[in-house]
Formats: C-alpha cells, sequence, structure tokens
C-alpha cells in the first residue's frame, strides 16, 4: 500500500510526475480520451509496474503515447499512409499500430513482445507537458484496476488505484470519455481494431486473429517450440528459463524479484526461441501479484502447438 496524492493539473503536478516516472514508478495523468496511467516505455520495470498497478491478468500491448512524429518515427518504421494520418489526425485521439524500428528503445514488455507498437500523440496539455518534462515516450493504458470501467476523472483513478500508485494529476474531466480509435497500418491497407473518437469509415472486422493492440483478447505470444512449465531442471534437449534459486541458461530474475521477472519476460522467451535446442522449459514462477500475470503468459506460451503456426520473432 503506497499513499496515493491528488494534485492539480499544473507545474507542480507536472514536476512531481516527471520525478516519480524518472524513478521509474506509474502516475496517473489526464488525456484528451480518459486518464491514462504512465510510465517510461523504455524502461521494462516501470512498465511492469502499470501491470502490477492495474492488476492486469495478461501483458496485452500498451499504447505509447509520443510528443510528434518525429519521436514516432524514432520507435516504429512510419509508411506514407502513416504519415498521412499522423498529419491529419494527430495531436488526437488516433492511434497507430505500426512496424517496431530496428533498435527501438521501446521495452519490449510495452509491446508484449509483438513486432509492432502501438502510438498516439496526445492532445491533453497534462499529457502533453508530462511528456515535454520527461523526454521520454510514455505507456499509459486507461488508469484503472483491470476489468473496471475506464475513468473519465481523478476521483474514478482514486476509486480504483487509490493506494496502489504515488500520484494523480487532476485536470477535471476528460474531453471524450471513450478509448481512442486504434487502426493498424500494413502493406494490406488500414484495419480498424478498436472503434474510437475518430471514424475513419473502417468496419471492424469479424474474424478472430492475434491480438495486436489493447482491447482485444487473444492470445498473441507462442514461440515456434513446445513450452515446459514448472520446471526445476532442463532435459538434455531443452532450454532453461530460470527464476531464483533455479538458475537455467537465462533466468527471468536471479533475485526472485517479480516486477524484473516481468519485465524480462517476452526478451527471454525470443531468446529461448532463437537457441539451438528444439524446447523450451521455464522455472516456477509464484502465482501473486504480477506473478499471475507472468503465468498467465507462460500458459498461453505453453498451449499446444498448432500445425504451422509461426514464431513470433
Amino acid at each position: 500500500m503506497v499513499q496515493t496524492q491528488l494534485l492539480p493539473y499544473g507545474p507542480e503536478a507536472i514536476a512531481e510526475a516527471a520525478r516519480l516516472i524518472r524513478a521509474g514508478l506509474p502516475v496517473a495523468v489526464p488525456t484528451e480520451t480518459v486518464y491514462g496511467l504512465a510510465a517510461d516505455a523504455t524502461d521494462g520495470a516501470a512498465v511492469a509496474r502499470i501491470y502490477e498497478a492495474k492488476g492486469r491478468p495478461a501483458f496485452n500491448p500498451l499504447i505509447v503515447h509520443v510528443r510528434d512524429l518525429d519521436q514516432a518515427m524514432v520507435l516504429a518504421e512510419v509508411d506514407a499512409a502513416a504519415r498521412n494520418l499522423a498529419e491529419i489526425y494527430w495531436p488526437g485521439p488516433l492511434t497507430l499500430v505500426l512496424p517496431v524500428r530496428n533498435g527501438s528503445s521501446a521495452a519490449s514488455l510495452v509491446t508484449a513482445g509483438l513486432p509492432t507498437i502501438a502510438l498516439r500523440v496526445p492532445s491533453h496539455p497534462a499529457m502533453r507537458d508530462l511528456l515535454a518534462a520527461t523526454g521520454k515516450p510514455l505507456a499509459a493504458p486507461s488508469a484503472n484496476a483491470s476489468g473496471r470501467i475506464s475513468p473519465t476523472r481523478a476521483e474514478h483513478v482514486l476509486a480504483s488505484l487509490g493506494g496502489r500508485i504515488p500520484l494523480v494529476v487532476d485536470a477535471g474531466p476528460t474531453a471524450h470519455g471513450l478509448e481512442s480509435t486504434i487502426v493498424a497500418v500494413g502493406p494490406e491497407g488500414l484495419r480498424l481494431l478498436r472503434p474510437g473518437p475518430i471514424d475513419l469509415g473502417l468496419a471492424a472486422s469479424t474474424t478472430p486473429g492475434p491480438i495486436e493492440a489493447p482491447g482485444q483478447l487473444a492470445s498473441h505470444y507462442a514461440p515456434g517450440k513446445p513450452v515446459r512449465l514448472e520446471a526445476s531442471a532442463a532435459a538434455a534437449d531443452e532450454w532453461l528459463i530460470g527464476f531464483g534459486e533455479v538458475r537455467g541458461d537465462s533466468s527471468l530474475s536471479g533475485s526472485g524479484d517479480l516486477v524484473e521477472a516481468a519485465a524480462a519476460l517476452f526478451e527471454r522467451l525470443h531468446e529461448a526461441d532463437g537457441a539451438d535446442r528444439p524446447r523450451i522449459a521455464v522455472a516456477p514462477i509464484p502465482d501473486e501479484g504480477i506473478g499471475a500475470a507472468i503465468n498467465d503468459r507462460l500458459r498461453r506460451a505453453a498451449a499446444p502447438l498448432r500445425p504451422g503456426r509461426p514464431k513470433v520473432r
């Protein structure tokens, strides 16, 4: 339990929010859509603390808020179609799902191990001031406990996350009260992944597919190898991902720190998937706190391989 401070939007609140974000902690701040729970998108442990505070049951990709198109282009490949949308609708409630740029500084946890990243440029002055004060891209899902109604006022955040986060910046009610429109941009054109305040005239797909953005429910990460869980030792043909006293070929956290483990999860899975052994084993992870989210993702990764299922690199 932490003491949650409520500060009215202004220079003092933004300075304190920036200080906390630099310390690796998430803070609640308004956007034009709903209040977001913001943390440094380049710091895997900070992103893990978002999930920990929300009690999020699975590591879904998070929307990353950036200052402008130039900052977006540091994180993602922006083609002509994406640039056109950005120039028309940014700043504003439109999120673009784009290929991750090689060498991107975004933490793997923020993309949930996917080869794409969800980006938007917010128009709310509080979030824009915070982006300027930190100089960092900020991951910011809605500032509510997982499964609860999205917050459009500071009091909604306090009712849901009070005692879990250190600060709520209060700028009154949000303008839209509805999460951003999410559109995937790719060679096949534009695809609507989540409807929202901006209507591009696209119909949402009715065919279930892999998760690509927040608000979708399907599993999205699966290595191209069989995965065995609760392993205290590796078989000869297995790459063992350790935790705590189980060392393995690599480790989620040698000290048994669940936040550190969450931050490292997708990196370790990618590493194991690219190793020269045909199978993967993972040490036991405590099913408590953020460990429940880690285990949720591992159970999905360990689901039986489907014929032709591609590796995710």
